[in-house]
């Protein structure tokens, strides 16, 4: 995960290391910025600094915020990019244990 705020020096562990390579706010990020081709589609950001994260995610807001916020309202190829991306992830996600059942279950108790 990404350190906390104010801890100089901390770096993010990267996509495939993240917490049971699931769904977490700071893959989604990746994940957006992969869509928007931002990052190669094989950059992990492993290494990456919270200020080099927290910036890419300055960037996806921007992209999303270009585009409707919502990936039926993408261009054509960006939409299909992102059905890809997404796709693989999920089942990535899953396979690794990633269950968004649970998690749900788990923020609502």
């Amino acid at each position: 995960m990404i350190a906390k705020p104010g801890k100089q020096g901390q770096k993010y562990v990267g996509f495939e290391k993240d917490i049971t390579n699931g769904m977490t706010t700071t893959v989604k990020i990746i994940l957006d910025a992969r869509v928007f081709g931002l990052i190669k589609e094989d950059e992990n950001c492993d290494g990456w600094l919270a200020a080099g994260v927290l910036a890419l995610q300055d960037k996806v807001a921007d992209a999303w915020d270009r585009n409707g916020f919502l990936p039926s309202r993408l261009p054509d190829e960006l939409r299909e990019r992102h059905t890809r991306i997404y796709k693989q992830a999920v089942e990535d996600a899953r396979t690794h244990g990633w269950d968004p059942d649970k998690e749900i279950e788990e923020k609502h108790r």
